[in-house]
């Protein structure tokens, strides 16, 4: 019976019937499974939109509740990562770095890691730029924070979605 039939044909072992697979077929299932990525992935850029109600009150306890988001902190990371192990960040305020006015602090935050502080960076006049370039790590897709204190004691942030496709932390 299996000699009979062409050589691109698989036989389903439960129903024992030939199965043909045509160039038709094999197209129209890669589609469906890149439609499928492409709504999963919508799902997760929905879900970026919005901080979680975790996310306020990790930097409510972090900043007293005084913290403004705004463009001066400018967080790079890759939209969708595929490894969570290893995450490329690159993270830069704009500050003129002199005797009076500086950035103190600035924290890494990824609230649906197993330990939230990813990393803290000082910095003093001396430093020049408050700038930072390395990697972290990332157990599920969630918006990574970054929340900067300045030397007059005011605390500003910028938030930024990621997509991992495997955790990361274990």
């Amino acid at each position: 019976m299996l000699k009979d039939l062409p050589s691109s044909a698989t036989v389903d072992a439960v129903t024992t019937r030939a199965v043909i697979v045509t160039r038709r077929t094999a197209l129209v299932s890669t589609l469906r499974g890149l439609l499928g990525l492409t709504l999963i992935a919508a799902r997760g850029t929905r879900a970026q939109a919005s901080a979680d109600p975790d996310e306020k009150e990790i930097v409510r306890r972090l900043t007293g509740g005084h913290v403004a988001e705004t463009s001066l902190i400018r967080l790079e990371m890759p939209d969708v990562f595929a490894n969570g192990a290893g995450v490329p960040v690159s993270l830069t305020v704009e500050s003129p770095m002199t005797q009076t006015d500086y950035v103190r602090e600035v924290h890494l935050l990824a609230p649906r890691n197993p330990i939230i502080p990813v990393a803290s960076f000082r910095f003093t006049p001396q430093s020049g730029r408050a700038m930072i370039v390395t990697r972290i790590r990332l157990s599920e897709p969630q918006n990574v924070l970054a929340v900067a204190e300045l030397s007059d004691g005011s605390f500003i942030m910028t938030r930024r979605w990621v997509q991992v496709e495997t955790d990361g932390c274990k």
